[in-house]
């Protein structure tokens, strides 16, 4: 079965705002080589739109960023599906994309049967209900050195009927002060 994993930055006083953070090519070189390692990409409707089409346009237009953030667009745009978990959502944009309107649990179980690499998840909302369900295997949290002061917190709107022990898997300290942990079930 394949695994779904759940990748995000953090500040350090949990906020993963996406304007909070400082991304450097340190953090870009970490999520090309996570995003490498998948097939998929699940996202509720606001990550999605974050993403798509600002990705696939960095993608076009390489010359206009940084390497390690036209590497990453790269990686994202090999990607063969991205799954929008959205009830508001009518269209998308870009290749092989599916909205799933109803009953996340059953078709991300389904996802996760077929065939193919794992299956990687961002944002909050979606990822939430995904942990609550207990459906994602790895846990990826980009911690980025800095105090937000204010903004959206991770698990705010997380409800676990009990506590979840996660095992650490691997820690890395990126020269600018970046710390990444990785946690399996």
């Amino acid at each position: 079965m394949r695994k779904l994993i759940f990748g995000i930055n953090l500040t350090l006083d949990g906020c993963c705002d996406h304007t909070k953070g400082n991304a450097n090519e340190d953090v870009h070189q970490y999520f090309t080589q996570l995003t490498r390692k998948v097939d998929t990409l699940v996202y509720g409707r606001r990550t999605y739109q974050l993403m798509v089409p600002f990705w696939p346009d960095v993608a076009k237009n390489p010359s206009a960023t940084p390497n390690s953030m036209n590497e990453f667009a790269a990686a994202f745009n090999a990607v063969d599906k991205i799954v929008v978990v959205s009830k508001s959502l009518n269209e998308t944009v870009g290749k092989n994309t599916e909205i799933i309107r109803t009953n996340l649990r059953d078709e991300i179980l389904k996802l996760k049967q077929r065939e193919g690499k794992d299956i990687l998840t961002g944002g909050v909302d979606i990822p939430s209900q995904l942990m609550q369900l207990g459906l994602i295997d790895e846990y990826h949290f980009v911690i980025h050195p800095v105090v937000a002061g204010e903004g959206r917190r991770l698990f705010d709107s997380v409800n676990l009927p009990e506590q979840m022990k996660l095992k650490l898997v691997e820690s890395k300290v990126f020269k600018s002060g970046h710390v990444v942990l990785q946690y399996s079930k």
